[in-house]
């Protein structure tokens, strides 16, 4: 992490004294003006971040499912010519998250992410994440929180897209009431397993997640996505950590009571929203499994990369009779090209 604008390795702390995971805060959480930030509430009010083409660029890893939120966002709402996006390598050792010949930071040629954080906050103190939403006119970090960023990209930027809407006016209630229940005990949950420094805090973990695994897959036996008929940020946000869980969390973090591959429901639901539209375009699955594997040196050594499982995300899926699909906009414009 950053303290006072320099890089240290010796003062990050992720379990808690009982051997918990304990998520570290965000830093900059500023909105593009015009977002909604939750149900109910009024437009933001944020003149010096107005909603403009070209202005913002997006800094992801491939590997991250907080940065995949992002880039599905994106993808999915056509914002490719809006909103500018680059990569950092997908390995992150002692140096934090670097760019490389391969995944050059096209704005500045920096070597690291934390010299773009630098250039937002020379004195900045705190963790260098992805993603981060820039504003290249300003040149700061507008916000590096993923759930903002894409509700950000959302509803600020959506006359900007094509159309689609993964916060619809009648759904937004409960689109915040899934994302609020799948990220601690999804989302968050799989690092939480992961991580935990105690076999207490790993039981307690695992048994959570299991438990709102099980949850869903059956509220999906009668329901194509999580909010009923439409595609929200919702499925957005659980996709991105059921791509991965097979081939990283089932055993990297010893979540390995049940595969996804193993739920009917689950298993249909990943396939049908990885055939959806601009959608498979967004998963690296070369990249997820180089950088669970050889960046957490604490839970594998030998950094060596599996090879497995063989699951095909592209398989046909059960999940057409259901009511609702993928929105008409990306449909049309997958007929169209």
């Amino acid at each position: 992490m950053l303290v006072d604008g320099e890089w240290r390795t010796d003062v990050r702390r992720d379990t808690g004294e009982s051997g918990e995971f304990e998520r570290s805060e965000t830093s900059f959480r500023n909105w593009i003006d015009g977002a909604v930030p939750e149900a109910g509430a009024d437009p933001v009010e944020s003149p010096e971040f107005p909603p403009e083409p070209g202005r913002y660029h997006v800094y992801i890893n491939r590997a991250c499912p907080w940065a995949h939120r992002v880039a599905m966002t994106r993808a999915l709402k056509g914002l490719e010519d809006v909103v500018s996006l680059s990569l950092t390598r997908p390995e992150r050792h002692d140096d934090g998250w670097e760019f490389s010949e391969e995944q050059l930071d096209p704005l500045y040629g920096e070597d690291y992410l934390r010299d773009v954080y630098t250039r937002a906050d020379p004195e900045y103190t705190g963790r260098v994440t992805v993603p981060v939403l820039w504003d290249a006119e300003r040149e700061t970090v507008v916000n590096n929180e993923s759930e903002e960023i894409m509700r950000m990209l959302d509803t600020a930027l959506h006359d900007l897209g094509n159309g689609v809407d993964l916060y619809p006016e009648t759904h937004r209630e409960r689109v915040d009431d899934l994302i609020a229940d799948v990220y601690p005990r999804i989302n968050d949950g799989v690092y939480r397993a992961g991580f935990a420094g105690t076999q207490e805090a790993y039981d307690e973990a695992v048994d959570e997640l299991f438990e709102a695994l099980d949850e869903y897959e059956e509220h999906l036996k009668t329901r194509r996505y999580l909010a009923g008929d439409v595609l929200t940020e919702a499925d957005v946000a659980m996709f991105a950590t059921l791509v991965r869980f097979d081939h990283v969390y089932h055993t990297h973090f010893r979540c390995n009571r049940r595969a996804i591959h193993e739920y009917p429901n689950l298993w249909g639901y990943v396939r049908d929203l990885y055939r959806t539209p601009g959608v498979a375009g967004t998963v690296n699955l070369d990249h997820i499994t180089r950088h669970y594997y050889k960046s957490h040196g604490s839970l594998n050594p030998k950094r060596i990369v599996p090879t497995g499982p063989d699951v095909d995300f592209s398989a046909p899926h059960d999940r057409d009779g259901k009511p609702g699909g993928p929105p008409a906009e990306l449909v049309e414009d997958a007929a169209a090209d």
